[in-house]
């Protein structure tokens, strides 16, 4: 058993798998950087000094953003909130997780060799060549 285990363990694939997914987390903590330090707070600021992190609604009340100033001010009272600023900075983590995707994807395809076209058919020999050569066989003999 430890030694089918090891086989399938060992086989390019899995190794494959594992060396993307230890990529793909380091490159998703990169991009959740990018999206809360870099792309937010100039969205934010450029759409009237909006910090989307601490967009939500205090579900109680109804009331947006609540008594509360910040979402973590409201959870630490315990204030039931829907974190819409959050589901924002997620949806454009996954665009952009999905943009780099697409880019990585279209550049491994460009770098793919093209298959070589299939030989064409030779031409049918037009009757004179064939006539020579058979005159030349015949001359041989």
């Amino acid at each position: 058993m430890f030694k089918e285990f090891r086989e399938f363990a060992m086989r390019g694939n899995v190794i494959d798998l594992a060396v993307g997914v230890v990529i793909g987390a380091a490159f998703g903590k990169i991009v959740d950087s990018l999206v809360k330090d870099v792309i937010m707070p100039p969205l934010g600021f450029i759409i009237g000094k909006v910090d989307f992190a601490n967009l939500f609604v205090t579900l109680a009340d109804g009331k947006v953003a609540g008594p509360y100033a910040t979402l973590k001010a409201a959870q630490d009272a315990g204030a039931v909130t829907m974190n819409i600023g959050m589901f924002i900075n997620t949806l454009i983590s996954f665009i952009i997780v999905a943009f780099a995707i697409f880019l990585v994807v279209k550049a491994m395809n460009k770098l793919k060799r093209e298959e070589a076209p299939a030989p064409a058919e030779p031409a049918a020999t037009p009757e004179d060549i064939a006539l020579l050569r058979e005159i030349r066989d015949l001359l041989k003999k």
